[in-house]
């Protein structure tokens, strides 16, 4: 895709309420221009074309923001062009949290960050799977 899709998106995070960049996320995101969402499905730490996951949390959470990332690119999108995502952990906890923390700030290298909900749950789709990402992206007319 040759065309121009970069979007301009807001980040909000009212002064009434904590801020949430070092913790990388907004409290809210929107567009200001004409355009289509993309729904991007639930991706896992999958590794290669095998889906192979590694038992490391930090390398499952890595893959998954590059396989976010290869859908986004797909449609000429990158990671500023996200609205909002949910991500699911197992197990979670505060080791996981900074770990999940250090590298959205690797992938946001703006830190604007999307919006974002973290789920904790007891287990994903596959055995083995530690994360799961989804994201609402948008791409202007």
């Amino acid at each position: 895709m040759e065309k121009n899709n970069t979007v301009t998106i807001s980040n909000k995070n009212p002064k009434a309420l904590f801020d949430p960049t070092p913790f990388a996320f907004s409290h809210a995101t929107t567009n200001e221009v004409e355009g289509n969402y993309v729904f991007v499905s639930g991706q896992s730490g999958g590794e290669d074309l095998k889906h192979n996951l590694s038992k490391d949390f930090r390398t499952q959470v890595s893959y998954s923001l590059k396989n976010l990332e290869t859908v986004l690119a797909d449609y000429g999108l990158g990671v500023k062009d996200v609205l909002k995502i949910t991500i699911l952990i197992v197990d979670h906890d505060q080791e996981k949290l900074k770990i999940w923390t250090e590298e959205m700030h690797k992938t946001w290298k703006n830190h604007q960050f999307p919006a974002s909900t973290l789920i904790p749950v007891p287990r994903l789709a596959l055995d083995g799977m530690l994360i799961e990402v989804d994201a609402v992206a948008f791409i202007k007319k």
